[in-house]
């Protein structure tokens, strides 16, 4: 048998760019905090021009691996972050747009995750995290609060009772799932005629999965947490998909 061969493609450079910062991170030579060097002394180092040295950093950044700071002065240059959620979460947002995935398909995950995390918290969660939801929940009480800051502190709550769980990566999860729709939220917020009976029936089914958690009642949050996400997303998934189907 005749073995066919085809041409290696060859890598643009900001690849290789990106390969070599990779490396650093990976081998533990770059860590969270940590500063790179100038611009001009990066590019230097690794034989690149400016211009494909910024596109690898651009695609860091993009990642939620890096922070840039433009200007001059102590705090201008690339510094290695960890930002996960954020760039998860405008990922997941651009494939939920192009119809890679479905609303529908978000509930469920979102319901997946967050029975497991609330499973975890009411067996064993850190009651700093659970005192820190709390804290929230009252902040959401505050009279005449915007909807969108209602929603960005929805978001700290859901993701607080998450890292209670002990399990970082399932915050960060929940955080991108969130973030994912949160301009779906948003402007479904801003359609509700009676904003206030919405806003009280949300705070009041936190209060209760918070209530199960605390009390050492598992199986009650994990039902509750799925009834409160498929209550208001998933009406709102079941309202797509009945327009997408017209």
């Amino acid at each position: 048998m005749t073995t066919e061969w085809e041409p290696v493609q060859r890598a643009k450079t900001y690849e290789l760019v990106l390969d070599k910062i990779e490396e650093q991170i990976l081998t533990g030579r770059l860590r969270v905090g940590d500063r790179l060097p100038p611009e001009r002394q990066l590019a230097a180092a690794l034989g690149v021009s400016r211009p494909a040295l910024r596109e690898a950093l651009r695609i860091l950044e993009a990642q939620g691996a890096l922070v840039a700071q433009v200007g001059r002065g102590p705090d201008a240059g690339a510094t290695i972050a960890a930002q996960p959620a954020d760039a998860l979460g405008r990922l997941l947002r651009l494939h939920l747009a192009l119809s890679h995935y479905d609303l529908g398909e978000v509930v469920d995950a979102r319901v997946m995750f967050e029975r497991a995390s609330v499973t975890a918290a009411a067996v064993g969660g850190s009651p700093e995290r659970l005192q820190r939801a709390e804290k929230i929940l009252d902040e959401m009480e505050t009279p005449g609060l915007p909807r969108e800051e209602f929603n960005d502190l929805d978001t700290r709550y859901h993701v607080e009772l998450a890292l209670a769980s002990g399990n970082q990566l399932v915050g960060t999860m929940t955080a991108a799932l969130r973030e994912s729709v949160r301009h779906l939220i948003l402007h479904a917020f801003a359609q509700l005629t009676d904003w206030e009976g919405t806003a009280g029936m949300l705070r009041a089914q936190h209060r209760a999965i918070l209530r199960a958690v605390r009390s050492g009642r598992p199986e009650e949050a994990a039902v509750a947490v799925e009834a409160h996400i498929r209550g208001f997303l998933g009406k709102l998934a079941e309202q797509r998909t009945a327009i997408t189907e017209r």
